[in-house]
């Protein structure tokens, strides 16, 4: 009886662990099946379960110690790691970084030639759950190493190298106060799935793209997570969402990523679906009747190249430019930013790249055009940024091109994740107050955040130089003195002031004209406002002239009987110089006049030898040629008496007749 319990005893132990080999091999071999077939989130349950069937606990097994183990721990230990390994890539699939991170930080121990990307993938998980700059250093130091260790040129040691570029420039950046307030918005707008790409609509109301589970297709156990269009109301940061936007919609038909005409009685909408995994884009155009929408209809073959995505529509508020965003040929890479003119009665013309200088090799994403500034807000992945997709600004030169360099918005409104749709929620407020989708928060989704452009100014005080009052009506003009291009202008009131809102740590240049005065300009640094709120400049005089009026320049001296110049007299043209560059477009005559001692013949050839060797110190600075002409007037313009009225010798009238003078012929 006792052998027989023994063999039992034996023959259950056996079988038991035979079963839990074979659980172990069911869950590893149903994860598998899951991970090739894409369906990362499965996957990921399932080898969740298979390592918890593991006795291995993490670090128990190192490479050296495989020989001394055996053939089956060998096995085992090989298991162990693909299993930990592919979770971490499961999880980083479906965007869930924080428990990817996790495993990478593991899977970094195992045998690099058997997980050759682990340290860039736990870089990537990193950098992607950074909050501040410390994490910025953490993942910097996984693409440093990676990059060491890792020899081949390929598509991931470039992307190593921009994940380097991109912690250098976040922990650099993020060194400085915050340019925006960003808050998640509040009522049930994120509420469930996919939430983003707001649409102002009117004051109160908006439209958004969400995913949330559709409560028709639940009881129908259809997919409910159906991308389509939503109408919100609310104001600040709180919205409200009850219904779909009333747009009829086929079955099975994504949409979303919107925009409406300034009239609102025109809708541009992305419709989209995936097959074999592949998902194509398509834009529509639908016409307001009662409180709906028509029958959408997809826009001409110019807009929707066959073959090719087309998505992302949006409208410039003064109604001139669709833009949209399609990776059709001809462009730099990926998905590029393109654009039309909308002409009479909202035809479009043929599209357009908008250029090299905005799109990248990279997906660029959500363009948004305030016509009022001139000024692109779009995202892309294409650029050093915090990693994702990223938000950037551009100034147009003006006729919708001459597109500035890109600049990155800074943080917070650019987070770790994907931060895009990127909208205004006024026309005249647009580049100030508006709202984004990120999904800074959240594990698979993007959610709808407000955003709020925290006001820096700089102002100043502009002076009539004579009467030393403040001086209405001067043209104040605010450039960035980097790209030389106009940001804004300004007219000064009764007061004499001016301000503007700026950038911090941007240098600028401040350009003052009034006409029948000479401009000037000067150039300052916001760097201060790191500290302070706002700032001031140095007050500035404007001095009256008038056309073809003598103004006289004081303390030019040349030797005895000579045109040569003295070096105290440069010091007083070199003031001319820089009117003369404060004022690019201004012709002048140059000047000089003797006293009457000499021939008439003797004080004409002194004086235009003496006006020549002024305008030849000018021309010498860099002053054009065409700008300026020198003229010898010798003594027959006399200001003040040779002689007093006893014909003595009148010293300080021959003084002010020796003298050296300048007048705008041009301005």
């Amino acid at each position: 009886m006792k052998k027989f319990t023994f063999i039992c005893i034996l023959t259950l132990t056996g079988l038991l662990t035979h079963l839990q080999a074979q659980y172990i091999y069911d869950y590893k071999r149903t994860a598998d099946q899951y991970f090739e077939q894409k369906d990362y989130y499965s996957a990921a349950q399932y080898y969740s379960k298979a390592l918890g069937t593991f006795s291995v606990k993490p670090g128990e097994y190192r490479p050296y110690q495989v020989e001394r183990s055996g053939k089956k721990k060998e096995q085992k230990l090989k298991d162990y790691e693909q299993v930990v390994y592919r979770l971490a890539e499961s999880y980083r699939m479906y965007n869930d970084f924080g428990s990817a991170e996790k495993y990478y930080a593991e899977a970094v121990t195992f045998d690099t030639s058997l997980f050759p990307m682990a340290r860039y993938w736990y870089g990537v998980t990193i950098r992607a759950n950074a909050k501040k700059s410390e994490d910025y250093e953490r993942a910097l130091e996984q693409f440093t190493a990676f990059r060491q260790g890792y020899k081949a040129y390929d598509d991931f040691s470039k992307r190593a190298d921009l994940e380097i570029r991109n912690c250098e420039f976040a922990i650099e950046e993020m060194k400085y106060p915050p340019r925006y307030e960003v808050v998640k918005v509040s009522g049930n707008i994120n509420q469930g799935g996919a939430n983003y790409a707001i649409v102002p609509v009117s004051d109160n109301t908006v439209y958004f793209t969400s995913s949330r589970p559709d409560s028709v297709l639940m009881a129908k156990k259809s997919n409910p997570f159906i991308n389509t269009l939503y109408m919100a109301t609310g104001n600040n940061a709180s919205y409200e969402s009850r219904e779909k936007v009333s747009i009829p919609t086929d079955k099975g038909i994504e949409q979303g990523a919107a925009a409406i005409t300034p009239d609102g009685n025109t809708l541009f909408l992305t419709r989209w679906n995936s097959k074999d995994g592949a998902k194509k884009s398509t834009i529509y155009r639908s016409i307001r009747s009662g409180a709906g929408w028509t029958e959408p209809q997809p826009l001409d073959a110019s807009i929707n190249v066959a073959g090719y995505s087309a998505k992302e529509p949006s409208i410039s508020s003064d109604g001139k430019y669709f833009l949209f965003v399609s990776d059709r040929s001809g462009g730099k890479g990926g998905f590029d930013i393109w654009y039309a003119s909308i002409g009479n009665g909202g035809t479009l013309s043929a599209p357009q790249n908008i250029g090299n200088t905005i799109n990248s090799d990279g997906d660029e994403s959500s363009p948004f055009y305030d016509p009022g500034k001139q000024t692109l807000i779009f995202s892309t992945n294409g650029r050093v940024g915090f990693g994702g997709q990223d938000f950037y600004s551009s100034k147009s030169a003006g006729n919708f091109g001459g597109w500035s360099a890109p600049e990155n918005l800074g943080y917070p409104i650019n987070s770790a994740k994907d931060d895009q749709y990127y909208t205004g929620l006024s026309p005249d407020k647009a580049l100030n107050k508006g709202f984004i989708s990120s999904d800074r928060e959240s594990v698979c989704c993007l959610e709808i955040f407000a955003v709020k452009r925290k006001a820096k100014m700089a102002g100043g005080m502009v002076l009539d130089c004579e009467t030393n009052k403040p001086l209405a009506g001067a043209k104040i003009t605010l450039l960035d003195s980097t790209q030389r291009n106009v940001l804004e202008t300004q007219t000064t009131g009764m007061g004499g002031n001016y301000m503007f809102e700026i950038e911090m740590n941007k240098k600028y240049k401040v350009l003052i004209e009034k006409e029948n005065y000479f401009s000037k300009n000067f150039n300052f640094n916001s760097e201060q406002l790191t500290m302070v709120d706002s700032m001031m400049n140095p007050t500035v005089c404007l001095k009256r002239f008038e056309i073809n009026k003598p103004i006289v320049l004081n303390d030019i001296y040349y030797d005895y009987n000579k045109a040569t110049l003295r070096p105290e007299s440069k010091v007083i043209l070199d003031s001319l110089y820089f009117l003369l560059l404060d004022n690019p477009k201004m012709e002048i005559e140059l000047g000089a006049h003797t006293d009457s001692k000499g021939t008439d013949a003797y004080n004409l050839k002194l004086s235009n030898a003496r006006a020549k060797s002024c305008v030849d110190y000018l021309l010498s600075k860099g002053i054009e040629e065409k700008r300026i002409v020198s003229k010898g007037y010798g003594e027959t313009r006399p200001v003040a008496p040779n002689t007093l009225p006893n014909g003595a010798d009148n010293p300080d009238g021959r003084q002010a007749n020796r003298r050296t003078e300048f007048k705008v012929l041009r301005n």
